[in-house]
């Protein structure tokens, strides 16, 4: 039997390199030849907004390294990735999600993209997202709309959403998103993937387009909790061109996160369960979600954990108190359009006043007619700071207080909302009932894991959050569920070809 493309893995495909079953140009071949078929038409999921005109030059080099030495040039080597938009991309056009920037070609890579360049990864190209990720939603000036391969009639989740559609649709082998408020787990739950967020600062944000600069990071999107190591393990890390990145060294991590990945994990495992992440039953989608999270809970109680229910009455409230998209978003990306002068467009505002920004994107109004030029001009900035750490202090209390190792939650109280709820207004970007907020605005690392489907088969995400710093517990907990569960598997939308 020849190889299997749809669902591999890293380790599986680096297998297939050794034994000579396998190489770069025709694994690379193969995902274009998906892309072509899914993804520009057939059910025509846009997932990407550019392809990598170099894919498969790129893989030919890295068949005659391997021939010639015998070794693997890093750890991604011949994998096949999906980048967000959002990462600046030499050679590539690079339009943040703005039909404003579009035309836009870096003359340098992001951090991360090259990291992953040196660790072997062939670029496969760019993907889908809101304009300058300012959205929950998969849809945006520059593309439209990106469906979900499980239910092509509603969304797939952003502002990540291209990355986490190309990864489930087996368009690619593993994916980065960047998450600000959840922009990698709320892809991740809605295509039955695992998504990452670190700790802020593990992962450089250099040539990132930023949205809330001290609260954005980059992460994985795989379909395995061991790819999503993998990858990890290749983005984080110290970058002088990031100042936040000291936070790696605060870390120490020193090994490979995929030497946490245990089987047994979640044996003696205290998880607390947050009463207040839960919507109401009343509600048929809130529903439907605590059904599937409430059966993964259960399965990891048969496993060996131990649930303790905890509550946080005042969490609607620590929420918005530390929401800080308007406050921030306007002076930050203004400072990063202005420090590029090929760019047409020098600040949000004048975006703004030329109309080149997708209508149904209310955050992008707020922060141009509400946002101050600087963020500590609004007079409410340093108290939302302080509740911070407040909110910080209260949630690692809460897994302090009951000796806990981790808390969960569904990652969002809802399904995924279909196009046409999204079109006719029933949910914002500040409405929208999606727990992601909570590590973000506390600056708590969490990981968003496959959890089961609704009746309908549509994903359910179920999330986990850890101490800053505690990303290895993630790879533990994570991994444990995975292997109980299986709840991964492919849409129907995109069948082997």
């Amino acid at each position: 039997m020849g190889f299997v493309l749809e669902e591999t893995t890293i380790r599986e495909i680096h297998d297939a390199f050794r034994t000579n079953t396998l190489n770069c140009v025709s694994l690379t071949q193969r995902y274009l030849d998906r892309i072509s078929t899914y993804d520009k038409k057939g059910p025509a999921l846009n997932a990407f907004v550019v392809l990598n005109p170099n894919a498969l030059a790129e893989a030919k080099q890295l068949d005659a390294a391997f021939a010639k030495s015998g070794k693997f040039v890093g750890a991604l080597h011949g994998i096949p990735i999906a980048v967000k938009d959002q990462a600046e991309t030499r050679g590539i056009e690079t339009s943040f999600g703005s039909i404003a920037l579009k035309g836009y070609v870096p003359d340098q890579d992001a951090t991360i993209v090259t990291k992953i360049k040196q660790a072997g990864a062939i670029i496969l190209g760019k993907t889908t997202m809101p304009d300058f990720a300012a959205s929950w939603y998969g849809y945006g000036s520059v593309h439209g709309e990106t469906k979900d391969p499980y239910a092509l009639e509603r969304d797939p989740g952003g502002s990540s959403a291209g990355s986490g559609v190309a990864v489930a649709a087996n368009l690619a082998t593993v994916g980065i998103g960047e998450d600000t408020g959840g922009s990698i787990r709320l892809p991740a739950s809605a295509n039955n993937l695992v998504g990452v967020r670190v700790t802020s600062g593990l992962i450089s944000r250099a040539g990132l387009s930023p949205l809330v600069v001290f609260q954005d990071t980059a992460g994985p999107l795989a379909r395995t909790v061991a790819d999503a190591a993998v990858l990890l393990d290749v983005l984080v890390g110290y970058d002088p061109k990031d100042k936040y990145t000291t936070a790696f060294t605060i870390a120490g991590h020193k090994s490979s996160y995929t030497v946490s990945l245990n089987r047994d994990g979640l044996k003696g495992a205290r998880i607390g369960v947050l009463k207040e992440a839960f919507g109401s039953d009343d509600d048929a989608d809130c529903a439907q979600v605590n059904a599937v999270v409430r059966a993964a809970m259960a399965a990891m109680k048969k496993e060996g954990a131990d649930l303790v229910d905890v509550s946080l009455p005042n969490l609607k409230e620590f929420i918005e108190e530390t929401s800080l998209y308007i406050i921030h978003s306007r002076h930050d990306i203004n400072t990063f359009l202005a420090a590029r002068p090929k760019l047409p467009y020098r600040t949000i505002d004048d975006i703004y006043k030329a109309g080149k920004y997708h209508k149904n994107h209310e955050l992008i109004e707020a922060i141009v007619k509400d946002g101050p030029l600087k963020p500590e001009d609004d007079p409410s900035y340093y108290r939302r700071l302080a509740a911070r750490e407040a909110f910080q202090r209260t949630v690692v209390g809460l897994i302090a207080e009951h000796n806990l190792d981790t808390i969960c939650f569904p990652a969002c109280q809802v399904l995924t909302p279909t196009h046409e709820e999204l079109r006719g207004g029933r949910w914002t970007v500040l409405t929208y009932p999606t727990n992601t907020v909570i590590a973000a605005q506390s600056w708590l690392p969490s990981i968003c894991l496959p959890a089961g489907f609704s009746p309908a088969g549509i994903p359910v995400g179920m999330e986990m959050i850890v101490p800053p710093y505690h990303e290895p517990d993630l790879f533990r907990f994570g991994y444990a569920f995975e292997q109980l569960t299986h709840w991964r598997r492919p849409p129907a939308s995109a069948p082997p070809l």
